[in-house]
């Protein structure tokens, strides 16, 4: 550390002892946490209207594993790479390579993400469909998925439907309800034993008068009547407005059902900015949640996974600066004087309960955290040290031509 760094480290490190905060024991956590980054946010996407494809974008599974790989290398928390089948489906279908592949590059296969929404079949519905030919033919998608889990060491199948109508009465909505049901009921039970289906759940768009799975409770009660294996995932851009996410996470961390998580931000509807750009404080009280759950139980089996695919900023850093932001996030939640809340909660303090948590958010936990990744072999500032390392002069360069290995949904777009 350089001389003016260590001072502002140790004038941390007794702030926060006289709090009550074991430093060292932050930094244990801090080296802990693990977040999946998604293969779909290295490569070129677009919005509803266009494609807009950038400069050294991924163009197939391959390059996506190799830009997961680099943020792992400079962030040390990011040691898997969510799949989306078929979009990373291999030329070979050698998933078995694949998975080599990933750990000759120093990460591992994390979630399956089958794709329901993209056949011109799935027009009225995948699982929900009417006809029992289209749910035949996702369910045997959604079983590729699974073996191609088993081959690759996956535990996780990240599940997210478009199915829904756009007018009324277009379906039965009860009818829609009980086949989804058995539907998930054959995939939960082709699920490896050690294997969790996370089930995530959309208020709106595609379909803009229902959605099958609309919110966290309709996700719950399909997760719960499953069993187990079965659990809600949170994306935090799924949300009407007003929503108390934290809230959501709070009741599902109680009843066991917080399967994991997508981060990303919103303005107005959906997701895909930056996560902590347009709300930190709302992620800060979510890791809140989390952290007060640790305390009493341990660690939790909760899948972090970030689901982004930037447009107007680069794809590697914008992912570096949202995993930077998850570390910051959690790290100051794990600042919070548990004690003193829980005494200022019993007694009613609503003030003394608010100005706890705004102490350890506007702390500055920069030092602590260059500690950690030093700590874990990574350079202090990963977003600076990529820009000098070179990267991303050196993919643009080598994939300017097409690449004949499998894309994205965009790539028949730019096309």
């Amino acid at each position: 550390m350089e001389p003016r760094e260590e001072e502002r480290y140790h004038r941390l490190v007794e702030e926060l002892k006289g709090r009550g905060i074991d430093p060292e024991e932050v930094i244990r956590r801090l080296k802990e946490q693990r977040l999946e980054t998604p293969s779909w946010g290295y490569s070129d996407s677009g919005t509803r209207f266009a494609v807009f494809p950038q400069p050294g974008a991924a163009r197939n599974v391959h390059e996506r594993l190799q830009d997961a790989a680099e943020v792992h290398k400079l962030t040390g928390i990011c040691p898997s790479v969510a799949l989306h089948i078929p979009w990373d489906a291999p030329e070979d279908g050698d998933y078995k390579a694949l998975k080599q592949e990933a750990e000759e590059l120093g990460i591992q296969i994390g979630s399956i993400n089958p794709n329901l929404f993209q056949d011109s079949d799935y027009r009225f519905g995948s699982l929900a469909h009417p006809h029992d030919r289209v749910r035949q033919k996702a369910l045997a998608h959604v079983e590729e998925c699974i073996e191609i889990m088993k081959t690759t060491g996956s535990t996780v199948l990240s599940l997210w439907l478009a199915d829904g109508t756009d007018y009324p009465a277009q379906d039965d909505l009860r009818a829609r309800k009980r086949r989804l049901e058995e539907s998930l009921r054959q995939v939960y039970e082709a699920l490896p034993k050690e294997a969790r289906l996370l089930l995530e759940y959309k208020p709106f768009e595609p379909a803009f008068y229902h959605t099958d799975i609309a919110d966290w409770g309709m996700a719950y009660t399909f997760a719960q009547k499953l069993g187990p294996q079965a659990q809600v995932l949170v994306d935090l851009g799924h949300h009407l407005h007003g929503a108390n996410v934290e809230h959501i996470v709070a009741f599902l961390l109680d009843e066991g059902k917080l399967g994991g998580f997508h981060f990303n931000d919103r303005k107005y509807a959906d997701d895909d900015l930056t996560s902590g750009s347009i709300n930190p404080y709302q992620v800060f009280l979510i890791y809140k949640e989390i952290v007060l759950v640790e305390d009493e139980l341990g660690p939790q089996p909760i899948a972090y996974m970030i689901d982004q695919s930037h447009i107007t900023k680069p794809k590697i850093e914008a992912m570096i600066q949202t995993v930077l932001q998850l570390q910051r996030l959690y790290a100051k939640a794990l600042l919070i004087d548990r004690k003193a809340l829980r005494e200022a909660q019993d007694a009613c303090d609503a003030v003394a309960c608010e100005e706890i948590l705004q102490q350890a958010f506007y702390t500055d936990v920069d030092p602590l955290l260059r500690r950690v990744r030093r700590e874990l072999g990574c350079p202090p500032d990963p977003l600076q040290a990529y820009r000098q390392s070179g990267y991303f002069d050196r993919i643009v360069q080598e994939r300017r031509k097409p690449a004949s290995a499998q894309q994205g949904w965009t790539a028949a777009q730019i096309q």
